[in-house]
């Protein structure tokens, strides 16, 4: 006689002992346990009450391909970025990084407009082919002649600046007469 499965004495053939744990699941199986897997995503919560700020949207990727812009850059936009590739090398200069402003702004804004990548890349030539002339003119200045290359360079250094500048916010890229063509 046998009784139906709710009315089975604990303990019976089918059933587990209940101090045992589950026992641990095939090699291979892949189905998530319950135990050590998040929950799966849900809706955000509501915004909190007395005019607390929303919480944010969920991250979310960019598709394959794109460079992360989500508007092109309009032409006032471009020309603010040529001119900071120029002057803002002018100005790190004081600290003798004047090829970090325009690296930056290659890294930064060279992908999503090609007037800015142009600038970028004259002023950051123009920024290491004065750093090399500077060092030569450092080691020079024990023969005499490294001090006069050196007020050369300076003088020649404000001027090209200025003028690159000045090309930048006429929407004009600006070619170094004397710079070295290393980036491209």
């Amino acid at each position: 006689m046998t009784q139906p499965p709710s009315e089975q004495p604990p303990g019976s053939a089918g059933d587990p002992p209940p101090d045992t744990p589950p026992p641990p699941p095939p090699a291979g199986d892949t189905t998530p346990s319950p135990v050590n897997d998040p929950p799966p995503y849900s809706e955000p919560p509501p915004a909190p009450p007395y005019g607390g700020a929303p919480p944010p949207p969920p991250p979310t990727a960019w598709p394959s391909g794109t460079t992360g812009a989500t508007t092109p850059m309009t032409p006032d936009q471009e020309r603010t970025w040529a001119i900071v590739s120029h002057v803002g090398s002018f100005a790190a200069a004081y600290v003798a990084l004047g090829l970090l402003c325009p690296l930056v702004v290659l890294l930064v804004k060279g992908n999503e407009s090609q007037f800015v990548r142009a600038n970028a890349v004259e002023s950051l030539n123009f920024q290491i082919t004065v750093a090399i002339a500077a060092v030569i003119s450092f080691v020079l200045v024990f023969l005499v002649i490294g001090i006069f290359m050196l007020i050369a360079l300076a003088i020649a250094y404000i001027v090209f600046v200025i003028l690159g500048t000045m090309a930048a916010s006429k929407g004009e890229v600006y070619r170094y007469p004397i710079s070295l063509r290393l980036v491209k």
